[in-house]
């Protein structure tokens, strides 16, 4: 898997505690690398991380505290970094703008100022999102060239991110260490209890056997299991440990057309009742945002793996095993989602 190139590899990884991140280090360790993560404690109970008794090290850090994060990067002395530790949702935002700003804006900048004093430091993967672009509610996909903006603090805040990364790319790191930045569409799969975001509002529905309430039914979003863009961003990694300076810059990894859907075709894929309850003093929410990935098929070679039935089945299988046995399934998953990427001749296997 991607070369082999994370074998006993020195990796910090921030925000391993999140959803995505617990993931990623579940991965990173399957591939023989040496963790070490970077992190708050996990803000939700039961959440991802804990469940997985990984027993990769850990630094509890707050990402805004530049001193701390100086003392763990020198502590860590990474050879790559992957940036996930975030403020990640739009909601929260609204209420959270200072924190949001501080923890997106200035928690990397804290982390890049870091990094120009890690000594075999290699390559940095910065993970930002899809909701970086200027939406302007469009029907074709934004691709990296596109405008970068946001309504709600987070997506403005991410936005910024990008400024951030590319102008210490330009300024001090100058093609040592390579930085790229990856960009995603929303993410399922199992583990997720965060606020606000449909699948985890569903698990939390169906364990009190209620029915889902949601706001906005018709709104259409890119969607992809959580191992598909992880699977991008490792590869990313792979291309700048072996030095490749063309990977750096910005990339999209979203899902095929048919993985974009409004909230009601998913809920219905997953069978789920739900109740519609709209909320005139809601904040604002964008009705659709698409994701060119072009790019990442054509240069990476890279493509999902699981086709969307499949997805939402895994999603789906996780929460129920938990629910009814507390099972975690988060290795098995991983390792049905290798063996699928060698069935398909993914371009990272």
């Amino acid at each position: 898997m991607f070369a082999d190139v994370y074998r006993n590899r020195r990796v910090l990884l921030t925000g391993h505690t999140g959803f995505k991140g617990s993931w990623l280090a579940l991965w990173l360790q399957s591939l023989g690398a040496q963790v070490t993560g970077l992190a708050l404690e996990p803000n939700t109970e039961p959440n991802h991380w804990n469940l997985l008794h990984t027993g990769i090290p850990e630094l509890r850090v707050d990402i805004c505290d530049q001193e701390a994060v100086a003392a763990a990067v020198k502590k860590a002395n990474p050879e790559i970094v992957f940036h996930l530790a975030a403020q990640s949702l739009v909601r929260l935002s609204y209420s959270m703008p200072v924190e949001t700003w501080k923890t997106n804006v200035m928690g990397s900048v804290n982390l890049l100022e870091a990094c120009r004093n890690a000594p075999d430091l290699k390559a940095i993967v910065f993970i930002t999102t899809d909701k970086c672009y200027e939406n302007k509610e469009a029907t074709k996909g934004y691709s990296e060239e596109d405008r970068l903006g946001g309504h709600d603090p987070y997506s403005a805040s991410k936005a910024s991110t990008e400024f951030v990364a590319a102008s210490y790319r330009d300024s001090f790191f100058k093609g040592s260490p390579l930085i790229a930045s990856a960009r995603a569409g929303n993410v399922i799969g199992g583990g997720d209890w965060a606020l606000d975001r449909i699948i985890p509002d569903l698990a939390r529905a169906w364990a009190k056997g209620e029915d889902l309430i949601v706001r906005s039914p018709n709104a259409v979003r890119p969607w992809q299991h959580v191992l598909e863009p992880l699977s991008g961003y490792l590869q990313l990694g792979q291309k700048l440990l072996e030095g490749n300076k063309e990977f750096e810059g910005a990339w999209n990894f979203g899902p095929d057309q048919e993985g974009v859907l409004s909230v009601a075709d998913l809920l219905s894929r997953m069978n789920a009742k739900y109740v519609v309850q709209s909320d005139k003093n809601a904040p604002h929410e964008t009705k659709i945002l698409l994701l060119d990935s072009g790019k990442a098929r054509n240069t990476l070679k890279w493509a999902p793996v699981w086709d969307m039935d499949e997805q939402i089945q895994m999603t789906a299988e996780w929460y129920d095993a938990f629910r009814k046995d507390k099972k975690v399934l988060s290795t098995r998953q991983l390792e049905d989602y290798q063996a699928a990427a060698k069935q398909v001749k993914a371009s990272w296997v």
